[in-house]
């Protein structure tokens, strides 16, 4: 093992006592993350028929991303299982959403020895997945010894993503050197990675392009704008972060928008929902949850979205999407979903996680770039204001989406000549 590997093995046991009890806090609002908590030192039980192909998607939009592939290798492999793994309640909620008992789910373990040796000894998996940016050095160095071919698709690495993993590079190259393969989303993510000491990539684009939008998603857009008030304007904050939704709230008391507007607030993580309830009562601001089935008052400027699996509905039932993640420096979020049903976009200055897409859709006039809160009240009045702006945004939004698709095509064909070697070689324990 080498010596930094040794001492951040050394930092994460230290580490490890603590850990169930932080799992049992975050569960007072997620009580997911009090299941099944062996699973992240280790401790498995049941079994995989046939070979196992393992991907894992740390949360709700990875494990999105996820779809395209896992049903590739459904369609490939119909005797395997497809191992699905998470780190968050949300994305390990969406994977049952999504595949139900069609894959099965676990936690990744911790990324202690005991516990990655104890996962890959468990499910003997013939190949995995790591999406996006999901890089722990211990699951990788034992992902090698074990003889498990490791590829990171989907990959992004941001600039400032490649400045931390380049400040512990001693930790970090000897892990990207051990990949099997490595799908980037852009050139520039390739660029990147390789850099930093990655196998050189292919790129593949973005499978959340080629996600499919659930074919009830315009129905269900059709009743939350019965509730909203069929003409009533209507503007989605989705995915905001903490600190967000008081810039936008503050914008609001500076700024009234004609035409008695309806925000739709949709926080990122559910385990906000009530902080930002909290946050509204204590401005006297109206609100209405999206849990209660009560048409909106005309009088109530704002709906609280505190549903799960339902962004891209929220989309498709609003005029104009504002993206967050992008007014705080966290890089933003992903503006796909609502590209995809057509719905004019409006980001931050901050969208570095998402920053070929972004860059993409506003060159194709599908989204416009504010600098600050009050800016983006000032776009998104002129908007309302603008249905023939809005419709040509829209049109736009579809073929930016559209051109973009293919990604989990040319990524397959990437894979597949690598993953039956794989699949008929190695043999489990009868």
């Amino acid at each position: 093992m080498e010596a930094a590997r040794r001492a951040y093995t050394l930092l994460g046991l230290a580490m490890l006592p603590a850990l169930p009890l932080r799992l049992w806090w975050r569960g007072r609002r997620e009580p997911g993350y009090r299941y099944l908590i062996g699973e992240r030192f280790g401790r498995y039980r049941g079994t995989a028929a046939g070979p196992t192909y393992w991907i894992h998607a740390v949360s709700v939009g990875e494990t999105r991303a996820a779809a395209p592939l896992v049903a590739r290798l459904k369609a490939a492999y119909p005797q395997a299982t497809v191992l699905l793994t998470h780190m968050t309640a949300a994305g390990r909620d969406t994977g049952r959403a999504l595949f139900g008992d069609s894959v099965t789910q676990a936690w990744l373990p911790y990324d202690v020895p005991f516990a990655v040796r104890a996962f890959f000894a468990h499910y003997r998996p013939v190949a995995g997945f790591l999406l996006e940016t999901e890089l722990w050095p211990n699951l990788i160095a034992t992902a090698q010894t074990a003889g498990v071919p490791l590829y990171l698709v989907n990959a992004r690495m941001s600039a400032r993503s490649e400045g931390l993993y380049r400040s512990f590079r001693a930790l970090t190259r000897p892990m990207l050197r051990r990949l099997a393969g490595v799908a980037a989303q852009t050139p520039a993510d390739a660029a990147r990675l390789g850099a930093l000491g990655a196998p050189a990539a292919i790129v593949t684009g973005n499978l959340k392009f080629d996600v499919s939008i659930p074919s009830d998603v315009h129905e269900l857009a059709a009743g939350l704008r019965l509730r909203f008030g069929a003409t009533r304007p209507t503007w989605l904050a989705a995915s905001t972060r903490d600190g967000e939704e008081a810039l936008l709230l503050d914008a609001l008391g500076r700024r009234a928008l004609p035409g008695n507007p309806l925000l739709v607030l949709v926080p990122r993580h559910p385990q906000r929902f009530a902080v930002v309830a909290d946050l509204l009562r204590e401005r006297g601001i109206p609100f209405v949850r999206r849990r209660d089935s009560a048409p909106v008052p005309a009088d109530t400027g704002v709906m609280l979205g505190d549903s799960m699996g339902e962004m891209a509905a929220y989309c498709a039932a609003s005029d104009v999407a504002f993206v967050g993640g992008s007014l705080v420096p966290l890089g933003g979020h992903n503006l796909i979903e609502a590209l995809a049903v057509g719905t004019p976009v409006i980001v931050g200055p901050h969208t570095f996680n998402f920053a070929e897409a972004t860059e993409g859709a506003i060159a194709a006039g599908a989204a416009l770039r504010v600098a600050d809160a009050d800016a983006l009240l000032a776009t998104l009045g002129a908007l309302l204001a603008d249905p023939l702006r809005r419709n040509a945004m829209s049109a736009a939004a579809r073929r930016f989406h559209d051109l973009h698709r293919g990604a989990a095509d040319r990524l397959w064909t990437w894979l597949v000549p690598q993953l039956p070697a794989a699949a008929f070689n190695r043999q489990r324990p009868g």
